[in-house]
């Protein structure tokens, strides 16, 4: 087998022992988030960061702003002010004025047109990283995989790639902090992560060029997640690929996740996850629509939180919905 993209970190910026995945503090619901023009987009997706234990314990700490000596913008001391004021506000909603005015150093948004929840979910983990790596010019590229970010987020694929004329196997490794899953076909989350891990030929236009035969050859690929992340964060891709149509099916997810049958080990212990945000689109078309979200809180109850609004609601309600985006934590 013949292995790249997987080298050891030299420095570690974030010691992952510090790492708390359960909420250090139990409260209440925080405050719901006022739609400032065509925000509802990023409302859920700042409502699901805020409700991500081991994000919101460390954000909760100030210990990204103790020694943040950032110029101007910096995404992760803004998140810090947020998750602070939504959950120790007495208001029952506030205004999430600062990321609104950040927005163009997150990403090409603007508060007056929709954007996209899953595209401003990348967009903004990409902007904590970032914020995370300043000050720290001379960190290698693995290094700077375990912000805590990273720590958080993070996990790695193994895409395992087989020449099909000398059978020669290479592995190729890559970060991943989300997985975009393809639903057409697939009735249910399990499924469709079958399918993601399912070996596939590659197609003609992409003969893979073997080192060993020394041309290019017919290979078949096969993706696994090779190290698990500590919160497991889901795409369903509701996009058809060659109508850019919405897909409106149910997809099925479970409120308990095990993530070992499509791992690169074999079967081993269950890998489990729990379910603790859900994004649901709303709407015909992509483009269009609305977004809420579900969560749960500190208290382990659910909410649903819809700009706002925020109710509580029972678990067969958060399991019934026509999700975009899932959040499972270990």
């Amino acid at each position: 087998v013949i292995g790249k993209g997987m080298t050891p970190s030299q420095k570690t910026p974030f010691p992952p022992e510090k790492i708390c995945m359960d909420w250090r503090q139990k409260r209440r619901p925080g405050a719901g988030l006022y739609n400032l023009g065509s925000t509802c987009y990023l409302n859920v997706v700042l409502q699901c960061l805020t409700y991500t234990p081991p994000l919101a314990n460390y954000l909760l700490s100030r210990q990204h702003s103790q020694f943040c000596h950032q110029q101007g913008f910096c995404m992760m001391c803004v998140m810090e002010a947020h998750v602070r004021k939504v959950l120790y506000s007495s208001a029952s909603a506030i205004r999430p004025r600062a990321v609104i005015r950040g927005l163009k150093f997150i990403g090409e948004f603007k508060p007056d047109i929709p954007g996209d929840a899953y595209e401003f979910l990348r967009c903004t983990l990409s902007a904590m990283h970032r914020a995370c790596l300043s000050g720290s010019r001379d960190l290698d590229i693995s290094s700077q995989e375990t912000t805590i970010i990273h720590e958080i987020f993070g996990g790695f694929l193994r895409s395992r790639v087989t020449c099909l004329s000398c059978k020669t196997v290479f592995d190729f490794y890559k970060v991943f902090l989300d997985i975009l899953l393809k639903i057409k076909g697939a009735s249910s989350l399990t499924i469709a992560l079958e399918e993601f891990v399912k070996p596939k030929d590659m197609d003609g236009r992409k003969f893979f060029k073997c080192s060993k035969c020394k041309e290019k050859v017919a290979a078949s690929k096969m993706v696994t997640v090779h190290h698990a992340p500590r919160v497991l964060t889901v795409c369903l891709g509701r996009a058809d690929d060659r109508t850019s149509r919405k897909l409106s099916q149910v997809v099925e997810y479970p409120e308990s996740l095990d993530l070992q049958p499509y791992m690169s080990d074999p079967p081993g212990e269950p890998l489990l996850y729990s379910l603790y945000a859900v994004v649901v689109h709303t709407g015909q078309t992509c483009l269009g629509g609305h977004f809420f979200c579900y969560t749960k809180v500190s208290n382990g109850e659910w909410y649903k939180m819809n700009d706002v609004s925020v109710e509580s609601c029972g678990i067969h309600t958060v399991l019934g919905q026509q999700a975009y985006l899932l959040f499972y934590t270990r």
